[in-house]
C-alpha cells in the first residue's frame, strides 16, 4: 500500500514516515500544500495524510482541488484544529476521516485500516485474490493451483496491483508510479524484469492467468 503524508512539522513527518515504512508500508511524504497537491494528482497513492494547516496552500484547499478533479483516494485530515465546526467542514470536503493531533500511532493504523476497508476502489478480502491465485501481502506470498512461492517486496506489490485490477489494462507509467513512486529515476528496463519475475511466479504456482502485453499501452492479466 502506497501513503502519501503531507505534514509541515518536519520532526512529525519523518517520525511517522519511519514507522508507516517499519509496518510495510510504501511512503511519499512532503511539508507544503502546493507539493501535496503535485502528488496526490498522479492518483497512485491508496491514502492520502493531510495536514490542515499546510504552507503554500492549506489542507482544505487540496482536499477541495482533488475532489473537484475527481480523485476519490481516501483522504485522513490530521490536524490540531479540534472543534465539532473543523472536524464538520473537514468532512464536508470530502475527507473520509478526521484525526486530532497529538495522536497515537496505533490509532492511526487503525484509521487507515478502515477507510481503506470502507472504499469502493480499496475494499477487498484479507488476500485479495483473482481466478486460481491469492497474494498474501503479510508474507509476501502467491498461492495457486499447484502451490505457493514467497516473492521480493516489489514483485509482490505488482502482484497485488495486477490481482485488484484483473482483467484491466494498467499501463507502464501507472506501474513505474504505483510501484517506484512519482521521485524514482528508475529505468523503465526495471520493469521489465519485473514482468518477467511476475509472469514466472505465476507459472511456477501452476495459474491460469497470463500477464499479456498490451502493444503500446500496457500490461493486462488475463485468465485463459
Amino acid at each position: 500500500m502506497r501513503i502519501l503524508l503531507a505534514e509541515d512539522d518536519k520532526k512529525l513527518n519523518e517520525s511517522i514516515t519511519s514507522q508507516l515504512i517499519s509496518r510495510g508500508f510504501d511512503v511519499d511524504s512532503c511539508c507544503d500544500g502546493e507539493e501535496a497537491l503535485y502528488y496526490a494528482a498522479q492518483n497512485i497513492h491508496d491514502v492520502i495524510l493531510l495536514d490542515r494547516m499546510l504552507p503554500g496552500m492549506e489542507g482544505t484547499m487540496v482536499m477541495t482541488r482533488l475532489r473537484k478533479e475527481g480523485i476519490t483516494i481516501p483522504v485522513i485530515i490530521i490536524t490540531a484544529l479540534g472543534t465539532l465546526n473543523d472536524k464538520v467542514t473537514g468532512l464536508n470536503l470530502g475527507a473520509d476521516d478526521y484525526l486530532v493531533k497529538p495522536f497515537a500511532f496505533e490509532e492511526l493504523i487503525a484509521r487507515i485500516q478502515c477507510v481503506t476497508r470502507r472504499s469502493p476502489i480499496l475494499r477487498q478480502t484479507d488476500c485479495p485474490a483473482y481466478c486460481d491465485i491469492c497474494f498474501d501481502d503479510t508474507t509476501n506470498t502467491l498461492t495457486g493451483p499447484d502451490g505457493s512461492c514467497t516473492c521480493s517486496k516489489r514483485e509482490g506489490a505488482m502482484l497485488e496491483i495486477f490481482i485488484k485490477n484483473g482483467g484491466q489494462t494498467l499501463s507502464r507509467n501507472t506501474l513505474l508510479l504505483k510501484i517506484w513512486g512519482p521521485d524514482s529515476d528508475v529505468e523503465e528496463g526495471n520493469l521489465d524484469n519485473y514482468i518477467y519475475f511476475v509472469r514466472r511466479r505465476l507459472k511456477a504456482v501452476g495459474s491460469r492467468l497470463k500477464l499479456r502485453t498490451i502493444r503500446g499501452i500496457g500490461y493486462c492479466l488475463l485468465q485463459e
